[in-house]
């Protein structure tokens, strides 16, 4: 997709100024920086020599962060899938100062010139990172899978793994485009459809909404959507079929941390109803939310307002710890299982967490009075956390886009409306990628309408539309 490139030299100094805004910590305390730097040389205890399992890693280009590796394995029965997670527990040592500086972070947060990590860059990009052709001690999941992809026996269990290569999404999606995937991951192509097949079925609800991400470009910025590539959405079914299988553990053992979303109120799902027939979307009465979403071609105008409104759906989400009895909401309603967080501990703090809880239940211990003392306080800091990196994503996206319409007011865009107010309306510009507020009476959700751009000011990182009538 064309995108507009922002070439400043004030691009840093804004950033900072977010930072700043938002208190983001520049450097990590010298006492947890010694500690993460200890940790790198000490010895991580016996575990098991699996580094013959030809794991590979799938992420963004360029990263270095690298939480999960995988290889997939199609048999006689159905599919063996190993998925490794990086294991922190092997460099963190609860209640010291690094552990202290984490829980105080929560998670890594990113900003385009730079993340603000969760952990110091010589864990989380060096000796905790799956990096490939070196070996790692991480937290190994093995799925025995049927057929239809659902597994029949869970392994999990810490080991030394070591990774045969790193790729992005869109190089191996060209793989499987051109038909030579790479072997450990030739059998997504089957598996991944499967487990999206089961995802449907539940009721999953997944909106198709366009991602907008802020590139360099030399000295400047750009904004871009990317289309999600199959691959990224097969991949994701493997950390969510993990994630899931997490929570069934600690529901058996009734101890633990879950990701929780309530089931839609009806109200909205009526609304959502009233939008799909407003805009002539055939929804027929058997059919989920999810299911009816899942159908719709996420290209059109008609999906795109859809998707904001269903955005409705997915509201009150949050972590539910618990110890002894079960607490009254298990499940997530956009993965419409119960489900938990375990696959990212090297962004995520609270995975490192879960992910301890798994490793005792399985074993058959108690949990550690450490572990159990932290389950209570993790939804606190993992909400904080989650809500500060939310503004500062925000915040960023708010700013370059108005950089890169600073010197167009006046100009006409084609713009689809997503949702519509009294007053205003959100519109989605496709050329530069912008979401943004415009003024007009009840526009036409889910079509595209001509809009005047009237303001676009970095210094209060504010854009401002109207519609043209």
């Amino acid at each position: 997709m064309a995108s507009l490139v922002i070439r400043t030299g004030r691009a840093d100094v804004a950033f900072d100024g977010i930072r700043t805004e938002f208190s983001l910590p520049s450097s990590f305390p010298p006492a947890a920086l010694a500690e993460a730097e200890s940790a790198v040389s000490r010895p991580v205890g016996d575990r098991q020599d699996l580094t013959s399992i030809p794991l590979v890693t799938i992420d963004p280009p360029g990263a270095k962060d690298l939480d999960q590796a995988l290889c997939l394995e199609r048999t006689a029965s159905g599919f063996v899938v190993h998925y490794a997670i990086a294991d922190l527990g092997a460099f963190v040592t609860p209640g010291g100062a690094l552990d202290e500086e984490v829980r105080r972070r929560g998670q890594t947060v990113y900003l385009p010139d730079g993340n603000v990590p969760l952990h110091p860059t010589v864990l989380s990009e060096g000796a905790a990172s799956l990096l490939p052709g070196v070996v790692r001690p991480a937290v190994l999941w093995t799925f025995t899978c049927s057929d239809e992809g659902v597994p029949t026996a869970v392994e999990v269990r810490r080991a030394l793994v070591r990774s045969q290569a790193q790729f992005d999404y869109a190089s191996v999606q060209k793989t499987f485009d051109e038909g030579n995937p790479h072997p450990s991951v030739a059998a997504l192509a089957e598996f991944g459809p499967l487990r999206r097949a089961l995802a449907r079925a539940r009721g999953a609800i997944e909106l198709q909404l366009p991602e907008q991400e802020i590139e360099s470009n030399g000295d400047g910025w750009k904004l871009v959507t990317r289309p999600r590539a199959l691959v990224d959405s097969w991949n994701a079914e493997i950390s969510l079929m993990t994630g899931m299988a997490a929570a069934s553990i600690m529901l058996e053992a009734q101890v633990g941390i879950l990701r929780t979303l309530p089931d839609p109120d009806a109200s909205a799902v009526s609304a959502l109803r009233k939008s799909a027939a407003a805009l002539k979307v055939p929804w027929p009465a058997d059919l989920s939310p999810g299911a009816f979403l899942a159908d719709l071609d996420a290209s059109t105008p008609e999906a795109l307002a859809l998707f904001t409104d269903a955005t409705r759906l997915l509201r009150g989400a949050g972590y539910t710890a618990f110890s002894g009895s079960v607490p009254e909401v298990v499940t997530h309603a956009g993965v419409a299982a119960p489900y938990t967080h375990v696959t990212a501990p090297l962004r995520r703090l609270v995975d490192r967490f879960a992910t301890e809880v798994c490793l005792a239940v399985t074993a058959g211990e108690d949990l550690p009075a450490w572990l159990s003392e932290a389950l209570p306080q993790l939804p606190s800091l993992m909400g904080s956390s989650d809500s500060l990196s939310a503004k500062v994503e925000r915040a960023a996206l708010d700013l370059v886009e108005a950089w890169v319409l600073a010197g167009k007011v006046g100009q006409e865009f084609e713009a689809v409306v997503l949702r519509s107010g009294d007053n205003e309306a959100e519109v989605f510009i496709a050329n530069p990628p912008v979401l943004a507020k415009c003024a007009g009476k009840r526009l036409p959700e889910g079509e595209r309408i001509r809009v005047r751009l009237e303001e676009a000011d970095p210094v209060e990182r504010r854009v401002r539309f109207t519609a043209k009538t």
